[in-house]
């Protein structure tokens, strides 16, 4: 068995789970794994086992987090409240950008004296 199926194992598998859950980058998650950064995207490609695995452990935290932002923002937080529109119901909340390339300068006035 080569060193990429041994990351299929149930519990290797569960291991990556949980390192994404933790947080980890993918850079992280591969030194941990023992592989360059570019052999861990080839294997997540080769092995949908791996991806689903680290898709679990990111989705499970990303609930998590969703759940807490929400009760901070049902419990007054104005700043959850804030965040969850700005994100949620952008067409009606989201602050609007500037324009691209309008900056913080007064208008210069110009006069021709003719």
């Amino acid at each position: 068995m080569g060193v990429a199926e041994t990351w299929l194992a149930e519990e290797r598998l569960a291991l990556l789970e949980g390192w994404a859950r933790d947080g980890l980058t993918k850079e992280q998650i591969a030194g941990r794994m023992g592989i360059a950064i570019r052999t861990f995207y080839k294997w997540q490609k080769k092995y949908p086992q791996i991806a689903q695995s680290l898709r679990r452990g990111k989705e499970l935290v990303d609930y998590q987090v969703e759940a807490a932002l929400l009760d901070k923002a049902l419990g007054g937080d104005l700043k959850a409240q804030m965040y969850w529109l700005n994100n949620r119901r952008a067409d009606k909340w989201q602050e609007h950008p500037r324009e691209r390339g309008e900056e913080d300068v007064e208008p210069v006035q110009v006069i021709v004296d003719v």
